[in-house]
């Protein structure tokens, strides 16, 4: 793709984030417009396997290893995790609430990681140190907008002036059902933070173990449509659920795996080889921004004061952790640095220890 240098990586993240925006947007009225989360999970695997197993086996077939049991393992969890109930648990999350919302607790997922690393010892906390009280206090920050986001509501900052009432119910049932789906779609996207968190560790290290991008995303495609299809052919066993005929439908399920899934892999995969993961992290609440406007202005759908405090806090205790991690990264010297430090101090040792 040329060189990474310049502004480059910055307009591909840009992209990429306006097809993460898109995403959601068609998402959210296919939704509405009657398409089951079960079965566009399911559709949009099936094609993000059938767009990358080609290029896969053009690019990487011939210079792949042989499938391990400890590899196809790491593959089967990365897919369940990565793939089907994070996707599904995000359908779920942007049926009972709205884009605005997901999107913004969407950026408590780098706070889990940096919390999940911390637990298992994969990332260094010291408190003693500015960097470390930045990293914690970012954490803590947006960990208490998380909490906003989920029990407080606010009273409305901006509206239509012709909203949607459903008629169906009285006003009280209406905002207990309301209430209701509220908080399944809260946790639904909680359980996509935690996968999506867990996911981040375990794929690192199956980057170790398998370094092969599009065979590795394209296993994870397969695996994934095999595991959500199995349990919606349980779930669903009438095909009418599985026959899309909307046009509109279709060209979601097709946005949503070509685009969404695989160009956008191969493309997020280029920025964190030239800027790195913190530069990649920085770019996340882009999404809810451009989502926002979009549910605004295309959706309709009414801005809360919760959403707004929300969103302050856990971008800028997002941003407050990443510069600590980026001060701390800045302060470390280089391996091959450190390696002849080492070295070097070994070999002053041994002269001072000889006669």
């Amino acid at each position: 793709m040329g060189s990474g240098g310049g502004f480059l990586p910055v307009v591909v993240m840009v992209a990429l984030n306006v097809v993460a925006a898109v995403m959601v947007t068609l998402v959210k009225v296919a939704m509405d417009r009657g398409l089951d989360p079960l079965v566009l999970v399911t559709l949009q695997q099936l094609t993000a396997a059938l767009f990358l197993g080609p290029i896969a086996l053009l690019r990487e077939g011939k210079s792949r290893p042989k499938m391990t049991l400890e590899i196809f393992a790491y593959l089967l969890a990365s897919a369940a995790l990565g793939a089907a109930l994070r996707q599904y648990m995000i359908f779920v999350a942007l049926r009972y609430t709205t884009a605005t919302f997901v999107t913004a607790f969407s950026n408590v997922a780098p706070v889990l990681t940096f919390l999940l690393a911390a637990a298992t010892r994969s990332e260094t906390l010291h408190l003693r140190t500015g960097t470390g009280a930045a990293k914690l206090a970012g954490t803590l920050v947006s960990l208490a907008g998380a909490m906003v986001l989920t029990f407080y509501k606010g009273a409305m900052v901006l509206t239509h002036h012709a909203p949607h009432h459903d008629h169906q119910y009285s006003p009280a049932a209406a905002a207990s059902e309301s209430s209701r789906r509220w908080t399944l779609g809260t946790v639904a996207i909680l359980g996509n933070c935690v996968c999506l968190s867990c996911w981040f560790l375990l794929h690192g290290r199956l980057a170790k173990k398998y370094p092969y991008v599009y065979s590795c995303n394209a296993f994870m495609s397969t695996f994934s449509f095999l595991q959500v299809a199995a349990v919606g052919l349980c779930a669903k066993r009438s095909l009418a659920a599985w026959l899309i005929t909307d046009k509109f439908q279709i060209l979601t399920v097709l946005y949503a795996g070509v685009v969404a899934c695989g160009v956008s892999f191969v493309l997020l995969t280029w920025c964190i080889e030239k800027r790195g993961a913190v530069f990649v992290a920085a770019f996340v609440p882009v999404v809810q921004i451009i989502v926002s406007v979009i549910d605004f202005t295309v959706l309709h759908e009414s801005l809360y004061l919760g959403s707004v405090l929300g969103s302050v806090l856990v971008i800028g205790g997002l941003y407050l952790l990443l510069w600590g991690k980026r001060k701390e990264a800045l302060q470390q010297p280089p391996k091959a640095a450190q390696h002849d430090t080492e070295q070097g101090q070994q070999q002053q040792q041994q002269v001072q220890l000889q006669p």
